[in-house]
């Protein structure tokens, strides 16, 4: 039995732990203090365990998840020649070809050993001495591609070595459709996320008023139809030398079927000329140009069909727009405009300011703390009166 690690955004956890159970995964316990649902998991992500068709599946379905890791092995290390040795005895030959590049990431904490360049020496070696012959180590640029190395992680924390390697490659919110962007895009992962949060049917109608680039229609799409959202991409578990092409060809042929799914009503607008037109290209590489409506409209013009349905969407805020004043005149009109045209629906919002929030005058019961761009934010869960 593997054990895995799927790596998120802080405060997205719990929702990822639904994924895992939805695809038959059991999330295992850790040493963190968090707990949620009678689970534990370490903040920014879950632990699992299972076969290699477990990491294949959750490769391709995982929403929330940004990578996911395999842990390699787990031991005790106060010296550099243990380090070495025990490093040595990991089953580096199932995930690297000898002279393989690689990249490595390493963090020391509260251990014996703490420079972070001499560990890192000592783990090549010990790739070496597995392989017999040294990997090539270069440096991972901040948004990894397809020709990147491959990423190993080294984590030291009270003189206990934990050593593990990325099985996905580009982060997985790297669906592969989203080429044309708009101003401040929001990574699939987080749309997904408030998605999951907002607990849509996948049958109700769907809207997103600012839509930008498309993200959330398009990542409602996927969801309503069950759709994999790693279904147009490669990972790095592809470049392994235990990678099974037959059992991977045979998860991904049965996953393509469901493509045929039913079709709600997803309708995003942006009043945006330019991010309408990147919306529409997205949704085309993504195979839905049917199945999504966008519209170039200011929030005011909003033309709901018949519902109740959902609004999920993430409208502008910190310095997308010239002024506060600006910004609050936004939200009262965003506001104004759902309890004048949306009663009865459900609204997911994305903000980083509890004073714009309260600017549309809509109730929200539950909020949702994870950063985006670098920003603080909350996803707002709540209703139209």
């Amino acid at each position: 039995m593997l054990q895995f690690f799927a790596a998120s955004a802080p405060g997205l956890e719990p929702l990822l732990i639904q994924e895992l159970h939805r695809l038959g995964l059991k999330p295992t316990s850790s040493s963190s203090s968090f707990i949620s649902q009678d689970e534990q998991y370490e903040t920014g992500g879950v632990e699992f365990e299972g076969s290699l068709k477990d990491l294949y599946l959750a490769n391709l379905h995982l929403r929330t998840a940004s990578r996911i890791l395999v842990r390699l092995g787990s031991f005790e290390a106060t010296r550099f020649p243990e380090l070495r040795r025990k490093a040595a005895n990991l089953p580096w030959e199932q995930y690297l070809s000898p002279g393989m590049d690689i990249s490595l990431r390493v963090a020391c904490h509260a251990s014996r050993l703490y420079h972070q360049r001499a560990v890192a020496e000592r783990v090549v070696g010990a790739i070496s001495d597995r392989l017999g012959q040294p990997p090539c180590v270069r440096k991972l640029d901040e948004e990894a591609t397809d020709s990147s190395p491959k990423l190993i992680l080294v984590r030291i924390q009270n003189n206990q070595c934990t050593i593990s390697v990325d099985s996905s490659g580009p982060l997985l919110h790297r669906r592969g459709y989203r080429l044309a962007i708009a101003k401040a895009p929001l990574r699939e992962t987080l749309a997904a996320a408030m998605l999951l949060a907002a607990r849509w049917d996948g049958i109700a109608p769907l809207i997103d008023p600012f839509c930008g680039s498309g993200t959330i229609p398009i990542e409602a799409a996927l969801l309503a139809r069950e759709i994999p959202p790693g279904y147009q991409r490669t990972f790095a578990f592809m470049n392994w030398p235990s990678f099974d092409k037959s059992l991977w060809d045979t998860i991904r042929a049965f996953n393509s079927d469901l493509e045929k799914r039913a079709k709600p009503e997803i309708i995003g607008s942006d009043r945006d000329a330019g991010a309408i037109q990147a919306a529409r290209a997205n949704a085309e590489r993504a195979g839905l140009s049917d199945t999504i409506e966008f519209t170039c409209q200011a929030v005011s013009y909003l033309d709901p069909p018949v519902g109740p349905g959902w609004i999920v969407t993430n409208p502008p805020y910190g310095k997308r727009l010239p002024s506060n004043k600006d910004l609050r005149n936004l939200y009262a009109q965003f506001g104004k405009t759902l309890r004048s045209k949306c009663p009865g629906w459900k609204v997911v919002m994305l903000c980083d300011s509890i004073q714009l929030v309260k600017a549309t005058g809509l109730k929200f019961e539950e909020t949702i703390p994870t950063p985006n761009g670098g920003l603080k934010v909350k996803i707002f869960i709540g209703h139209v009166d």
